[in-house]
């Protein structure tokens, strides 16, 4: 291990020492020492699409890609090491609520190459929504996102702010449900900020359906986020259990090959049979 890796590791308070957690990474340590190491935990997941280097998940609504503690328990991740091995790793991140396609590079190499690719912002991305009302025309929204580190105690929460970072998304309207009061668009973001769909559709007056963060009071968003909110209450307040947003598609060019990855999920039925109720304006 290097000094790098061996701080990272007790940083993510994975050390202890006569089986009590190692907390100071300059301490002097004698006696049995366990090192705690992710084991993938298969559920038969299988991706949609892979060449030598690469993966593609279609990642199901309600599961994070990568564990932030021990006690969350199955991610993406049980698939990805499970399957390939420990230097595989997804290559972006898609939210929890988030359906759809994860890329997935099955080696450092790749995964190194892979992120340059979203990070130079050469990657394509398609989603679909089910949201509140009426669109009728295309929108191109521009508004700078940032973390809403002062107005809310919501730390992952982001708001439309000039002091933020530049942000895009073109919103093209597919069909409109007029007994549900919803609109299925596509959603083509520009750039990559956390949230960026979901708060910009909400900056416009058209949230997501089913969403749990954005557009309802902030005791219920900590309610859902430390997991004491029912999936039944979650879809009084939401109109849907899950958050009707989906990863559709990827294109991207990969050492020459152009590549287009289509997610063979059906929002428009699967979406509209989600909505328990019809959509109040």
């Amino acid at each position: 291990m290097t000094m790098s890796e061996a701080q990272k590791t007790i940083d993510r308070k994975r050390v202890y020492v006569n089986d009590e957690l190692l907390t100071r990474k300059s301490a002097r340590i004698c006696g049995e020492v366990a090192v705690v190491v992710f084991e993938g935990r298969s559920k038969g997941l299988i991706p949609i699409f892979e060449t030598e280097d690469f993966a593609v998940y279609d990642k199901p609504s309600g599961i994070m890609i990568h564990p932030r503690k021990r006690s969350d328990g199955y991610t993406l991740n049980d698939e990805i090491k499970s399957r390939y091995g420990k230097d595989a790793n997804a290559a972006h991140r898609i939210d929890k609520s988030t359906s759809g396609l994860v890329l997935i590079g099955k080696n450092k190499k790749a995964e190194i190459e892979l992120k340059a690719i979203f990070a130079a912002r050469k990657v394509h991305k398609r989603y679909l929504a089910l949201v509140r009302g009426k669109i009728s025309d295309e929108l191109f929204i521009d508004a700078k996102l940032k973390r809403d580190l002062l107005t809310s105690q919501i730390r992952l929460k982001v708001h439309v702010d000039d002091m933020g970072k530049s942000s895009q998304t073109r919103v093209i309207p597919i069909r409109y449900f007029e007994d549900k009061n919803a609109t299925l668009v596509e959603a083509i973001p520009y750039t990559g900020r956390q949230h960026q769909i979901r708060v910009h559709l909400f900056h416009v007056k058209h949230p997501i359906i089913g969403d749990p963060i954005y557009g309802i009071d902030e005791k219920d968003v900590e309610r859902f986020l430390d997991g004491s909110m029912s999936q039944e209450e979650q879809t009084c307040k939401t109109l849907s259990p899950r958050l009707l947003l989906h990863a559709q598609s990827l294109s991207f060019c990969y050492q020459g090959i152009d590549y287009t990855i289509e997610s063979a999920f059906n929002a428009e039925i699967e979406f509209y049979n989600l909505i328990h109720e019809k959509v109040k304006e």
